[in-house]
């Protein structure tokens, strides 16, 4: 397959490529493009074969729901059984925006575009360009991201181009994604809403819109034999080329365990990274520095992590150390990603009193 790659500015959108791009998911193709969280892997979400082309494409495995893009409060109704009114309060503030609710699912809805549920994840992004593109589609886009399964989430195009170039029609080229990490997904089937992911929208910022709201309790653990509910559950993600470890406890520790690593890594020839902060980035000694910007930051550390661990891939990197971060805010988000590109490898140093004890 030969894959037409276009730019398009969001300031400045194209008409007639984005016309083009709808014909393509219409007719059962599948396009790449951006949104502002990460770049997607769209096709026709109503169309089971073009559900089946997303999951080839990425060597996805097919119980691994798809989320549902839209454009238009209105078409809501249309793909879902029943809009509860926390979804309409969530809708009011955070739609369109890095937010995904979870319905149960209209007929219309193929069960291949749900990986096999009755349910069905939709979302509205807020970039222009998606949105031009959902409704020169027909109103319904079924997208995840747009990488191969399992690699980090593409932030900028000559990643996915990297990774789909020959496996789709086209490719979108819209600039960097503004957010960097998917999207928040929560659960509304419930008699509570569930967080499923964490993503740009906290915890804190959903409780302040509705009354109250759970944690699924597997965010922070490894893979579960249950069939995942939302994309991200249940398979390794987001991985690195090289073997990736968190590290945490005391700044100090980190840092003297990570560099006595690294020694070690450096003898036995192999390249080796390291992901700090602006705090900690000049005491390191590999191969490879990553600074993701200041500690209180979250946002701008969030939206660099997939972009570092790419770039170790460009690099050739072979063992990576990332410093953990606190896992409340959006950190729970930025962690929830490391820990599945680590593949829950994670090394915990004791205090130093419980060194003593």
């Amino acid at each position: 397959m030969k894959t037409q790659l276009v730019k398009i500015e969001e300031e400045r959108i194209n008409p007639g490529a984005i016309e083009k791009a709808g014909e393509i998911i219409k007719a059962g193709g599948l396009v790449a493009f951006p949104t502002e969280t990460v770049y997607g892997l769209g096709g026709d979400a109503l169309n089971p074969a073009s559900s089946k082309k997303i999951y080839a494409a990425k060597g996805r495995p097919s119980d691994n729901p798809l989320i549902v893009h839209i454009a238009e409060m209105e078409d809501l109704s249309r793909i879902v059984r029943r809009i509860p009114e926390a979804a309409c309060r969530l809708a009011r503030w955070y739609w369109p925006g890095p937010l995904t609710m979870i319905f149960e699912k209209a007929d219309c809805i193929p069960r291949e575009t749900t990986g096999g549920l009755e349910t069905v994840a939709v979302r509205m992004p807020s970039n222009r360009i998606a949105r031009a593109l959902i409704r020169a589609a027909g109103g319904y886009i079924a997208a995840p991201s747009a990488n191969r399964s399992g690699r980090p989430s593409p932030t900028v195009a000559r990643y996915v181009i990297e990774d789909l170039d020959g496996r789709v029609d086209m490719i979108i080229d819209g600039g960097e994604a503004q957010i960097g990490l998917e999207s928040t997904i929560i659960d509304l089937t419930e008699d509570t809403p569930v967080i499923l992911r964490p993503g740009y929208i906290t915890e804190e910022a959903l409780k302040e819109v509705l009354e109250s709201v759970d944690t699924d309790a597997a965010l922070m653990e490894s893979g579960t034999d249950k069939p995942p509910k939302a994309p991200g559950m249940k398979y390794r993600h987001y991985a690195p080329k090289g073997n990736l470890t968190i590290v945490e406890g005391q700044p100090g520790q980190v840092i003297e365990y990570i560099n006595e690593q690294i020694r070690k890594h450096k003898k036995a020839g192999r390249k080796t990274g390291v992901i700090a902060t602006d705090e900690t980035a000049g005491s390191y000694y590999a191969d490879s520095i990553k600074n993701a910007g200041q500690r209180q930051d979250e946002a701008q550390i969030a939206s660099c992590i997939f972009r570092i661990l790419r770039e170790f891939d460009d690099e050739g990197i072979e063992v990576i150390y990332a410093e953990g971060f606190d896992s409340q805010g959006l950190g729970c988000a930025i962690m929830n990603r490391l820990l599945k590109a680590a593949g829950h490898q994670v090394i915990r140093l004791p205090e130093e009193d419980e060194i003593k004890d």
